[in-house]
């Protein structure tokens, strides 16, 4: 099982991620209105979806450590943390390249790009405070804790453009996407998740490497006295 997540899952993803490249550049058709530049969406919806995800995986990760104290729920919470700040990274830059052509400007403090932002910043801060704190109990319940406050902002990304006056546009559905168009968007959707799963069991992989090297770390040792000969 666990070889086939190792070297199984990550080649999956990839021959997906390309076959889904395809299908959005060279099979979908041209949008009416936006033409050829909306074609990042094939990249940028599914990451954003994803930058989504990973907070949400952290967020229970982090009530099932605060709950039982278990290493392998903090592995997996700091493995979403990270997978999250890429997530977001890739969503704020595709959807900054989507924004120019189409809304004039590389930025504008729109809800959901804002919300979006402040959620990768928060996630960047939450990394910064594993790294400065040295006690692996006291580090997994206050990331614990950090990561369940910065989980509000989940909902507040989502509903953004219901609740305010944005620019970005609402959430699309097969219902109001041309079905060319949506066929290769459900290819990259299932693609970029299980590049999420990839990188997400990796890095967890990692991090259970990590606290088993932590745990069998000696402490205490005897500090080395300087003894001087009269």
């Amino acid at each position: 099982m666990k070889r086939a997540l190792n070297i199984g899952l990550p080649i999956v993803a990839l021959v997906l991620v390309v076959w889904g490249a395809y299908q959005g550049l060279a099979v979908a058709p041209a949008e009416r209105m936006m033409g050829e530049v909306y074609r990042i969406m094939y990249v940028h919806v599914p990451t954003a979806m994803m930058s989504l995800l990973a907070p949400t995986v952290v967020c229970i990760a982090s009530l099932a450590y605060l709950m039982k104290s278990t290493r392998a729920a903090d592995a997996l919470a700091e493995a979403g943390a990270e997978v999250s700040v890429l997530f977001s990274t890739l969503c704020l830059v595709t959807g900054s390249i989507f924004g120019r052509p189409t809304w004039g400007v590389w930025w504008t403090w729109d809800p959901r790009l804002t919300s979006v932002a402040i959620l990768w910043i928060a996630f960047i801060g939450y990394l910064a405070l594993r790294r400065f704190v040295d006690d692996p109990d006291k580090r997994a319940t206050w990331s614990a804790v950090t990561a369940i406050i910065i989980s509000v902002d989940v909902p507040i990304v989502y509903f953004s453009v219901k609740w305010w006056n944005s620019l970005h546009q609402m959430q699309s559905n097969p219902s109001t996407v041309d079905p060319r168009m949506a066929g290769p968007l459900r290819i990259n959707i299932t693609a970029w998740f299980l590049v999420f799963l990839a990188l997400l069991w990796t890095r967890y992989r990692i991090g259970r490497a990590e606290q088993d090297r932590e745990q069998s770390t000696p402490t205490g040792e005897p500090k080395a006295v300087l003894r001087m000969s009269s």
